[in-house]
């Protein structure tokens, strides 16, 4: 794992505290160390910090998800306006926690991430929502067509050009086109962890998958269910 957080207080005892959770940590004190150690040994997940001097995390991001670079990123922010961390999924970031935060939160979110990209270090849920495989290599639904094994979507002829937690999300929907899948399902699926009530994060990943699928003439295909969930049906 790396670490990049220049407050030296949070980031050595959240080094200390990931330590002792069983995580190889490097921790650097700038976005300029932070690419220099993504470069040269490629860490599982890396925790950033949105505010540092120089190369800030969103520029670290940015310049890792433009290199092809699909590593977790997990950013840790002071900014709690939600245009802020919107700029931070929007930078690729795959999800956030903000500051002040409780340590156990940071272990969760980061598991559910690592989660995501190695399935097989964590207990696989008993009764998923969906079959995890399909014999057939395409899912086809409203007009939607998603290579799994190759993580591209289309709508219609036009592909889609989706993030890890874009395209596990869309995937999860159309694997249940037509079934209202409920907030704490999608949250568990996708992201490992319920965050309340309170959290944007479905949202936020919503409103983006929206914009991309949405097109002049063509139906929405993702409708809001007030006070349940989210369906993903062609009207």
């Amino acid at each position: 794992m790396l670490l990049a957080e220049d407050d030296r207080a949070i980031r050595h005892a959240l080094e200390r505290a990931l330590a002792l959770e069983g995580y190889q940590v490097t921790a650097v004190a700038d976005g300029v160390e932070a690419l220099a150690h993504a470069h040269k040994s490629p860490p599982d997940v890396l925790v950033l910090d949105v505010m540092m001097p120089g190369i800030d995390g969103l520029q670290v991001c940015r310049v890792l998800r433009a290199e092809g670079d699909r590593t977790p990123i997990l950013m840790l922010t002071a900014l709690v306006e939600t245009a802020d961390r919107i700029a931070g999924l929007d930078a690729g970031a795959d999800d956030y926690v903000v500051k002040p935060f409780d340590v156990e939160e940071v272990f969760a979110r980061l598991r559910a991430l690592l989660r995501r990209t190695n399935p097989g270090s964590v207990p696989v849920p008993s009764e998923p929502v969906a079959p995890k495989q399909t014999p057939e290599r395409y899912l086809e639904a409203a007009g939607l067509r998603m290579d799994p094994q190759a993580r591209r979507a289309w709508r219609g002829e036009r592909e889609l050009e989706l993030t890890r937690t874009e395209f596990e999300l869309l995937e999860l929907l159309v694997r249940n086109a037509g079934i209202v899948l409920d907030h704490s399902t999608i949250y568990d699926r996708i992201w490992g962890y319920d965050f309340g009530p309170g959290s944007k994060n479905l949202a936020v990943y919503v409103g983006y998958l929206r914009r991309k699928l949405d097109q002049p003439g063509a139906s929405q295909l993702i409708h809001t269910v007030r006070g349940v969930g989210y369906v993903l049906r062609e009207d």
